[in-house]
């Protein structure tokens, strides 16, 4: 069994994709991580990022022949967060199974919310002609995920109620649900493989005295990845502030991981009006105040 515990950055820009130039160094692709822990393949959220992170699968595919079986976890389902999933290239192989999983929003069940990113007339193939298998299946915040080699699919329990007899190399997932999101909130998601943790909140508001929530869920992770798409005075522009528009500040996330003691802090889901030089200055500045701060890059892994 693989006993590595690496995240691997896809897609770290926020609202739509930024190529060019100016960005070449952090990257202009839209949120995709990639975790792999205890053997297990995790992907969370199918930006544009999930693209690339697809042709590697595919080429990988081509030399050894080894089916691909994958999660992927989505926080929600905003256009920038699927809008690679419809050209990711694993999804159109027959030797692909997927197990998906993310928030029901606004009524809306997962799977009729990703059909509707390739839907025709505006785009050529349906979901259903996609010739991957694909299980696909609302979460809701008090369950939560397992992964073991001995099971042949993920399996779902109720976290407050289920005590399950968990093999010793099982991978656990468990889930929060941000409101500070519009139109239905997002998910963070808190990984956990022996005594490594990992959380993934994207797509959040700071409070003020940052979210009491999230600080207990995020306690003590090894590596804290956390929305960072403004900076305090965007946030609180006086001719067009972005309070309400459900995305943190880098001091709101740099807060947050003082106050949940966090070894490692990572930014992410970067404007897409933030070129290199600036995002660059802006890692500076946390890094004064929290040391332990990475800047998200694409093709920047850590292990945890």
């Amino acid at each position: 069994m693989d006993e590595s515990f690496n995240v691997k950055f896809w897609g770290v820009r926020g609202g739509y994709p930024m190529p060019g130039p100016s960005t070449n160094r952090v990257g202009g692709n839209t949120t995709c991580l990639e975790v792999r822990v205890g053997g297990h393949l995790i992907i969370l959220d199918a930006g544009t990022g999930i693209i690339g992170l697809g042709r590697e699968m595919v080429a990988q595919y081509r030399i050894d022949h080894v089916p691909i079986v994958t999660t992927i976890l989505f926080t929600h389902t905003h256009h920038d967060h699927t809008q690679g999933f419809p050209f990711f290239g694993p999804a159109h192989l027959p030797d692909s199974t997927f197990y998906i999983f993310g928030p029901k929003m606004l009524h809306e069940d997962l799977e009729a919310a990703l059909a509707k990113a390739m839907l025709p007339p505006t785009f050529p193939l349906d979901i259903e002609e996609l010739a991957s298998m694909r299980y696909v299946r609302n979460i809701r915040e008090r369950e939560m995920l397992a992964l073991s080699h001995d099971w042949a699919e993920p399996r779902v329990f109720n976290a407050y109620r289920d005590k399950p007899e968990l093999p010793a190399e099982a991978v656990k997932v468990r889930l929060m649900r941000s409101y500070a999101h519009p139109q239905g909130g997002a998910f963070l998601y808190r990984i956990e493989w022996r005594d490594k943790k990992l959380v993934f909140a994207t797509d959040t508001e700071g409070y003020h005295g940052w979210d009491k929530r999230l600080s207990r869920f995020a306690r003590g992770v090894d590596l804290l990845i956390h929305d960072a798409e403004y900076t305090e005075e965007e946030y609180l522009d006086p001719v067009s502030p972005r309070q309400g528009w459900g995305h943190s500040t880098w001091q709101m996330a740099v807060k947050m991981a003082k106050a949940a003691e966090v070894k490692q802090l990572a930014l992410t889901h970067h404007h897409a009006l933030h070129d290199d030089d600036f995002l660059e200055a802006v890692e500076k500045e946390a890094q004064a105040i929290f040391p332990s701060t990475v800047l998200a890059r694409e093709s920047l892994t850590i292990e945890l």
